[in-house]
């Protein structure tokens, strides 16, 4: 007897009963959108730039607001989604259906190759989905591939710019405290060179709404040896607001 789990139960119908689009009303955004996770940057840059907030948005977790800055002579919006698949993903349907149709994401994440610095940069090719949330944007699927323009801006700039980086695959799970040494040995053995919590549930929605979408991550923790070293790898505040105009030069150039 076969067994169905409701996680591979894919329905192809395209309207949801709360459908962003018919909830939310399309709001003067800019066309370009930068999604970054570091909450402190987000509220230096919407500072220092006196940012116009386009959008005041607020969960229960607290407020998420899209801000809008001039850059380089372009409207440029940016937001900080959360943390996880489910409330980025979330996030990222409200941006949508509020008109912003091309991202750049940036964050970081662990890594599962052991040459891979702290700081040192990834343009994310594809990923694993070993999450949920990418399950109800498309059909059941090992992994999900990046938007080949969000890999390609993000190429250019950083080649541009003389910035390393390495373009490679990633593993999105949903529990971090379930990164078992199996697993990992898994993952990297399928080419995960990172390890994270949203880049399938973000790639999935993108394809899903037909949307740009691109992501680079930096180099944080490492669990590619025996042992988990965090490295301090939340501490890197130049690291962290350098890939925010990173991305942010990638976005326009989509």
């Amino acid at each position: 007897m076969s067994i169905s789990y409701p996680i591979l139960e894919y329905d192809p119908e395209h309207e949801a009963m709360i459908e962003p689009a018919r909830v939310i009303q399309p709001r003067d955004v800019p066309e370009h959108c930068v999604i970054c996770f570091f909450r402190e940057v987000v509220e230096k840059i919407a500072y220092e730039f006196h940012a116009r907030v386009a959008v005041k948005n607020t969960w229960e977790d607290g407020p998420h607001p899209i801000y809008e800055i001039n850059y380089a002579g372009r409207r440029l919006a940016f937001y900080q989604p959360g943390v996880g698949a489910p409330l980025a993903v979330g996030l990222l349907e409200e941006a949508i259906a509020g008109g912003c149709r091309k991202f750049i994401a940036c964050g970081g994440c662990g890594v599962l190759a052991k040459d891979l610095a702290v700081g040192n940069l990834i343009v994310v090719s594809g990923a694993v989905r070993d999450e949920g949330t990418s399950y109800h944007y498309l059909p059941p699927g090992r992994e999900v591939a990046a938007h080949v323009a969000g890999v390609a801006a993000l190429e250019a700039v950083l080649q541009e710019r003389g910035v390393p980086f390495r373009t490679g695959k990633t593993w999105t799970t949903d529990a971090p405290y379930r990164e078992t040494h199996q697993r990992i040995a898994r993952r990297t053995g399928e080419g995960c060179i990172t390890v994270e919590m949203e880049a399938a549930g973000l790639m999935a929605i993108a394809q899903h709404r037909g949307v740009t979408f691109g992501q680079v991550l930096y180099a944080g923790d490492d669990l590619s040896g025996n042992e988990w070293d965090h490295r301090g790898w939340q501490s890197r505040a130049d690291v962290r607001e350098n890939l925010f105009w990173l991305a942010a030069q990638a976005c326009l150039r989509l």
